[in-house]
């Protein structure tokens, strides 16, 4: 494995879907509080060292709706808006980018790759829930678009931790480079 070296004016930290109707869930391998601590310690961190933070949150009452096999069931009466909000614990602070997004992948649809481009960026350190949704959506559509990714093993969790074990190791290692949080830190040093 290659040393990873992150420069913050070329990388940006994006943060998947610390949302309260998210983080209340049971995430595995890592527990929510984890996977929030951890992305929040990174933000820090790229606050610290003036490369972009950009949360990224799905508006839960206006997901697309496709022709799927096994659709979302998200009831039938409206959530309430705070249930898309970014939790509080997850460290959201002004001057970081929000994005809002309809589907699973944080590009489609939305303005995340000119925020990120119009500001130099062309490596995406990627955190959030859940692995095998909004994450891997996320970096599958932004190396589409030639950035670079790092994806933080211990700053990420799924639905089911043998799905999150499978794209960590099989899948990312061939679209990204798999850091942790403590490695991911050390890079940007």
């Amino acid at each position: 494995m290659a040393e990873l070296h992150l420069h913050p004016k070329k990388t940006a930290l994006v943060v998947i879907d610390l949302q309260n109707a998210i983080v209340g869930m049971s995430p595995v391998p890592h527990s929510a509080a984890q996977v929030v601590e951890n992305s929040k310690k990174l933000a820090e961190a790229f606050r610290v060292h003036g490369a972009p933070v950009a949360y990224v949150r799905v508006d839960l009452n206006d997901f697309m709706k496709l022709p799927v096999d096994q659709p979302h069931n998200l009831g039938d009466k409206p959530l309430p808006a705070v249930a898309s909000e970014i939790a509080a614990s997850a460290g959201f602070q002004p001057g970081d980018l929000l994005v809002t997004k309809r589907h699973w992948g944080a590009f489609a649809g939305t303005d995340l790759e000119q925020q990120l481009k119009s500001r130099g960026i062309d490596t995406v350190v990627l955190t959030g829930i859940s692995t095998n949704a909004g994450v891997e959506s996320t970096a599958r559509q932004g190396t589409g678009l030639g950035f670079a990714f790092v994806l933080v093993e211990d700053a990420c969790s799924s639905q089911d931790a043998e799905h999150h074990r499978f794209a960590f190791e099989h899948t990312f290692p061939r679209l990204a480079r798999v850091r942790s949080t403590d490695e991911v830190l050390a890079a940007l040093a």
